[in-house]
């Protein structure tokens, strides 16, 4: 009698358990836009240059201190170049921006989903999506950290590796012209990433 009581409290006491403990809800961040930045890097045998794109906008599905998902678009258009000036850094924007590059005219966006997370350790994470770039998309992973900082979250990631070719985009590869020779630009460039996202 006494272990059938104590079964029966030990089943009541669950119930209740699971009837007072609410599971966590799902909050969902918008980018901050103006916070959060994207800083490239791209290669050549001559040397490199280096610049900045604008998030146009994006969102993050949050589950207590953990991103399940999300998305976010960059403005194409925005793409700037640090490291020259005047006519030579116009020229370079303006090769960038051409169908040689990005066709950024029929190509305003680019976006970027999440499909999966996986813990790395201590605030880092390995972040897996869908990167579309000139209406292509293909997988890609890179690791990040991320942190819960008050209502918002902040997502860092450095040396994102994007291989270029596989946008479509061959201009000086010598993936595709083994002649090109000191003209040659590398296929992957870089790009360094800080996302700041809130309720």
């Amino acid at each position: 009698m006494k272990k059938l009581i104590s079964t029966f409290s030990l089943i009541t006491g669950m119930v209740l358990f699971m009837a007072f403990t609410k599971p966590v809800k799902d909050e969902t961040f918008t980018v901050d836009t103006q916070h959060s930045s994207i800083e490239w890097l791209a290669k050549k045998v001559t040397g490199q240059h280096n610049g900045t794109i604008k998030l146009a906008s994006g969102q993050l599905v949050v589950n207590g201190d953990a991103i399940k998902n999300g998305a976010f678009s960059i403005d194409m258009n925005s793409i700037a170049c640090s490291d020259l000036q005047g006519d030579y850094n116009q020229k370079l924007i303006g090769h960038l921006k051409s169908d040689d590059f990005f066709s950024v005219e029929k190509n305003p966006t680019s976006k970027f989903e999440i499909t999966k997370i996986t813990s790395a350790g201590a605030d880092r994470v390995n972040i897996t999506g869908n990167l579309t770039i000139k209406g292509i998309t293909q997988p890609l992973t890179f690791p990040a950290t991320v942190k819960k900082q008050g209502d918002a979250i902040v997502a860092v990631a450095k040396g994102v590796k994007v291989d270029r070719t596989k946008y479509d985009i061959k201009y000086g590869s010598k993936s595709f012209f083994a002649s090109i020779g000191d003209k040659a630009i590398e296929d992957e460039f870089e790009l360094a990433i800080n996302l700041v996202a809130k309720k």
